[in-house]
Formats: C-alpha cells, structure tokens, sequence
C-alpha cells in the first residue's frame, strides 16, 4: 500500500533533484531538498483536510485532483501564482516578471522580484487568512457527536446557533488585523480580505449544495459526489489547497527567490508528496480510525489564520507556522489513540 501510493512520489523527487542540479549545481540542489522538507512539514494538516473532502468524491474526481489537480498546484500556486502577483504589484508583463525573478537579486532590495513580493505580503495574508478563519470558524460553530477540545468545542457550538456569527467574527478579526498598517497597503488588505469571505462563501456554498444535490439524487447520505457535486467539491478543494499553500509560498522566499527552485521543491516534490499523503489516508480510512485527525487539522488551519493576519504587521518564523501544525496534528494522533483504545475496553467490557 506504502510503495503503490508514494511511488512518483519518490521518482519526481529523484527527477526534481537533478534537474536542480543541472540548473544550478550543488547548492539549488540543496536549496531544492530544503524547500520540500519545508513544503511536507508545513502542509500535513492541508493533506488531513483534503483526505476529509476527497473521501467523499467519486473514484473518478479523485482522479482529476491527482492529475489536473497537481498540475493547478505545482505551477498554478508554485510558479504562477507567486510571478503573477508581483505582475501586478510592479505594473509588469509577466515575461519581464520571470526575468527579474531570474536574476536572483537580493530580497531585501527594493526593485527585485524577493522584495517585491514582500512587499505586498499583508494583501495575500489577508485574503488566505480570511478563507481559512471561516473554514475553520464554520467548523468549530457546528455541534459535532465527537468533540475533541470538549470544554472549548462545546460552547463555540451553541454560540454557532447564532445567525452570520461566522461572518461577524470574520470582519471583525480582519478589522483588527489591518489596524496597524497605514495609507494604500491598508485599504488594499481590506478589500482582500473581503474578497476572501465572498470567495469562501461562493465556493464552500456551491460545493455544499452541489453535494447535497448528488446525495439527494442517489436517495443515501453515503453516496459518493459525481457530475456538478463532485466538480465543485473539486473546485472547492483546489481553492482549499491553494490557500493552504501560502505559507509555503511565502515562507520559500525566506530560503530563496528563485521562481525555478521553488517550483521544484515546494511543487514538484512537497505538493506531489502532500497528495500522495492524502490518497493514502483516504485509502487507508485513517479519518475514521483517528476519530480527532479532523478536529487538529481545523484547529491547526484555525491558528494559521491567526498567525497569517498577525504577519500582515509583523514578521513571524515560517517554521513557527509548521510547528504549530506539527504540534495539532500530533496531539490529535495521540488523543485518538487513547479514545479507540479506550472505546475497544469499552466494548469488549
């Protein structure tokens, strides 16, 4: 099961190191290395998070998010994505984009591609922060059989019964978020982060009722989704990983600005990765043997909003950002551990 899930996992990453070696030598080969280590570490809860949306989608768009899906990942948010924005930040084409991302200027001045794309951090931060703070704000406010941080679980769930409470909350940490910038930046990061509630809303709304939609169609709750349900289940979840990748995105021009580089270790070694530990998990049926795996991803998705909006202001360690995940997802495993093993007493008792 392990080899047959991680295989091109383990052959990309050979291909990707050598054709980071033969773009630069030893040290992008390095570089290279680093920036999947980086990517794996920071994204384990994105890959618990896509297994709880992938495990209801049809064998057939499993397959469109391995496929078309990686391909969206790696250079759409990878590659694209990061010379995109810096596009539109300095008034460039993107050809002109790439060639001052290839000369590998210092990121810390002014004119260069690295700094750039700093620059305009908190506009990013504030649209991912938004659409992560609802995803996990829309989970904690449902009341849930199993609960894992029961003392705290339960009372966000009666709070939940409170009309919009998402969105208010949301509005109100993006407010408090943009206080200390100052002039455009701003005025900039707030429409940004609004931006990113409608988002969340159009997308997380269209993926539930295409569901809805196929289940009621197929007469049983446990119907897979196909056609319009599992396209924007798709949708959805591509938006998911997308905005879950802005920390590694963000977090690789700490290591290096080179768009080449950071394509092969954050794309095509850390995302490959990332989505092979999804299938596995859902192969696996390791969410319904770890009954809290789901719960830490929500919690650890929960603190990177929080340290995304924080970011806008001041500068956080990325690898703060990975241990926080670590530390949730890690906590889940071991109080899952004692909840299966208390449940089998139970039952043989």
């Amino acid at each position: 099961m392990f080899w047959k899930t991680f295989r091109w996992s383990f052959v990309i990453t050979a291909i990707s190191l050598v054709l980071a070696f033969l773009y630069g030598g030893w040290p992008a080969l390095v570089l290279c290395i680093i920036l999947g280590i980086l990517e794996v570490s920071l994204s384990f809860d994105n890959a618990v998070l896509n297994a709880t949306i992938l495990r209801k989608m049809s064998p057939f768009w499993q397959k469109i998010f391995l496929t078309i899906g990686i391909f969206i990942a790696v250079f759409g948010m990878r590659l694209v994505f990061p010379l995109l924005i810096v596009s539109i930040a300095a008034g460039i084409s993107i050809p002109d984009t790439l060639k001052l991302a290839l000369e590998k200027g210092d990121p810390h001045e002014p004119g260069t591609y690295g700094y750039i794309f700093a620059s305009i951090h908190p506009i990013v931060a504030s649209f991912g922060g938004m659409f992560l703070l609802l995803l996990f704000l829309n989970f904690v406010f449902e009341t849930r059989k199993i609960t894992w941080i029961t003392w705290l679980e339960k009372p966000l769930a009666k709070i939940g019964k409170i009309p919009l409470i998402s969105i208010g909350v949301a509005v109100l940490a993006l407010l408090f978020a943009t206080l200390p910038l100052e002039g455009e930046i701003r005025v900039e990061s707030l429409v940004a982060g609004l931006i990113g509630i409608f988002v969340f809303f159009v997308v997380h709304g269209l993926g539930e009722a295409f569901r809805k939609y196929g289940e009621k169609k197929a007469k049983t709750s446990t119907t897979l989704a196909v056609g319009k349900a599992g396209f924007f289940l798709f949708l959805y979840l591509e938006v998911l990983d997308a905005t879950l990748s802005f920390d590694g995105a963000i977090g690789a021009f700490a290591i290096t600005s080179d768009p080449i580089i950071i394509a092969l270790g954050l794309g095509l070694i850390g995302a490959i990765f990332v989505r092979s530990l999804t299938v596995f998990m859902v192969r696996r049926r390791t969410l319904d043997s770890f009954v809290h795996l789901e719960h830490g991803a929500h919690w650890a998705i929960g603190a990177l909003a929080v340290i995304l909006l924080i970011s806008m202001s001041y500068h956080l360690n990325e690898f703060v950002t990975g241990l926080v995940g670590v530390v949730f997802i890690g906590a889940a495993v071991w109080t899952s551990l004692i909840y299966r093993k208390k449940h089998l007493t139970t039952k043989k008792a």
